[in-house]
């Protein structure tokens, strides 16, 4: 059972043409809109930047999402140590 487990946490990101990404290992989506979508990972808070995006699958059960649209940058923020958690994401975020 712990391998399954373990399986279920790996994060992995695979994109085709810049037009579709499929996400795994997400805990929770934090926002999104048609420019941003925000992401909580395994390996921290993901941010993708882009036009015309959406989210077309989401399914948090198993930590999967897809997005789709044209994607332009992909931003990683790890979020470790403090108590402010939410103000180191957005400190480290909105720079």
């Amino acid at each position: 059972m712990e391998d399954l487990n373990a399986v279920a946490r790996m994060h992995k990101v695979t994109m085709t043409n810049r037009r579709n990404c499929t996400l795994t290992g997400v805990n929770d989506v934090l926002s999104f809109d048609i420019h941003e979508v925000l992401l909580e990972t395994e390996q921290g808070m993901l941010m993708i930047k882009g036009d015309d995006l959406h989210v077309s699958r989401l399914t948090l059960d198993k930590g999967e999402v897809d997005v789709d649209g044209k994607i332009d940058s992909f931003t990683y923020s790890d979020v470790s140590g403090g108590s402010n958690k939410g103000e180191s994401l957005l400190a480290k975020l909105f720079r």
